[in-house]
């Protein structure tokens, strides 16, 4: 007899992603072992699509482990249904493909008694036969408000245990449902296609490659939460993820039941196509971007207004917003008002002076010409 289908359904999704990465590591220019899943160029901003960030940098993908020492795949585990099923899941199929696999908890100081939550959670790790295992304290700020800072601080955080480890690889536990509320945050907020898009497969950043993978997004948060009840896995349910005083809990528990009320079942499954198919448009036109921007340069390497003028206002707007960031102005605190700013500066000039963005760039059209520096 075998497993439960929903412990079933977790391992196949871990097995896949395992193949995958070990695949990076054998072959990492060939792009094409993941078919039509996309790859994100940081794990909330900046995404491009894998083939064309391959062949812009082949040595982007992760890097392979000192010879003779079996690879180290490290998962994000909170304790919750989502991350301990994938905790169970890289524990049971990791050996069976040569590969280590460890676990990292993060402390994010935000509740009474955190510390000690973290510690029962590399316990639970350990008794999975996870190694190495340990949890690492963070300071949340504030910057952006406090899901977008405790985010920003994990990922800080995981990034660091990755390289102090040497793991080929991070695995993160996000759901459909996570994914289903993640383009409806992006479409309340009024922003583009690439938020629609959701969250990537496969995300990394600068010198990252390849490094974080989600092998839960097609899989729907009960198949964890049950895979995790037939394997008799105690699991810690955050109360911040009830908490109403964060946007999310009010989506999760208010805004999709009342989706899901009005319109019948399956919002959440069409929620998570559309993320797809959006990934796809975006990932086209981020690499129509990347390619009209070298003919939209002078010889100098100044943006010219006349070829600005001339492109798509989708296709401009990636032009401006990437040689913003080229600038020096933080991806995630640049928003679409921002680029709307400077867009003008093309399509509705009537010689306003500088626009200012965030990362004290500036942006400012001279003779016939957009310069965008850091002041």
């Amino acid at each position: 007899m075998g497993p439960h289908p929903a412990v079933a359904a977790i391992r196949l999704a871990v097995r896949r992603v395992l193949h995958d990465v070990l695949t990076d590591l054998t072959d990492p220019t060939d792009p094409t072992h993941l078919g039509d899943r996309s790859v994100s160029g940081d794990p909330a901003h900046g995404p491009t699509g894998r083939r064309a960030a391959a062949r812009r940098n082949p040595s982007g993908a992760i890097p392979a482990p000192a010879d003779g020492v079996p690879p180290l795949v490290l998962v994000a585990c909170s304790g919750g249904a989502d991350s301990m099923a994938l905790a169970s899941a890289l524990a049971f199929e990791a050996p069976k493909l040569g590969v280590r696999a460890g676990g990292v908890t993060v402390d994010h100081g935000l509740q009474v008694g955190s510390d000690l939550r973290a510690a029962e959670v590399v316990s639970r790790m350990t008794a999975l036969r996870l190694d190495p295992v340990e949890s690492v304290a963070v300071r949340v700020g504030r910057d952006g408000g406090p899901e977008a800072a405790a985010r920003d601080a994990r990922y800080a955080a995981l990034d660091e245990a990755a390289d102090r480890l040497g793991a080929v690889a991070v695995l993160l536990g996000h759901t459909r449902d996570d994914q289903a509320e993640t383009v409806l945050l992006g479409l309340a907020r009024g922003s583009g296609i690439r938020s629609l898009s959701g969250m990537a497969e496969v995300s990394g950043g600068p010198g990252r490659g390849h490094r974080y993978r989600r092998p839960f997004l097609q899989i729907d948060r009960q198949t964890a939460r049950k895979a995790c009840m037939v394997q008799s896995l105690p699991v810690w349910d955050d109360p911040h993820n009830i908490d109403p005083a964060y946007t999310r809990s009010r989506l999760r528990h208010e805004g999709l039941p009342a989706l899901e009320k009005a319109l019948g079942k399956g919002v959440v499954e069409a929620l998570a196509r559309t993320a797809q198919l959006s990934r796809d448009d975006a990932d086209a036109l981020d690499a129509w971007a990347a390619d009209a921007e070298t003919r939209v340069r002078d010889e100098d390497g100044r943006l010219e207004c006349a070829k600005l003028y001339a492109l798509p206002p989708a296709v401009r707007r990636r032009v401006l917003r990437r040689a913003v960031v080229a600038a020096g102005s933080p991806a995630g605190s640049l928003f679409a008002r921002h680029i709307e700013e400077v867009d003008r500066l093309i399509t509705g000039w009537r010689g306003q002076g500088a626009i200012n963005l965030p990362g004290r760039v500036e942006a400012q059209r001279q003779g016939g010409r957009l310069v965008i520096r850091q002041g």
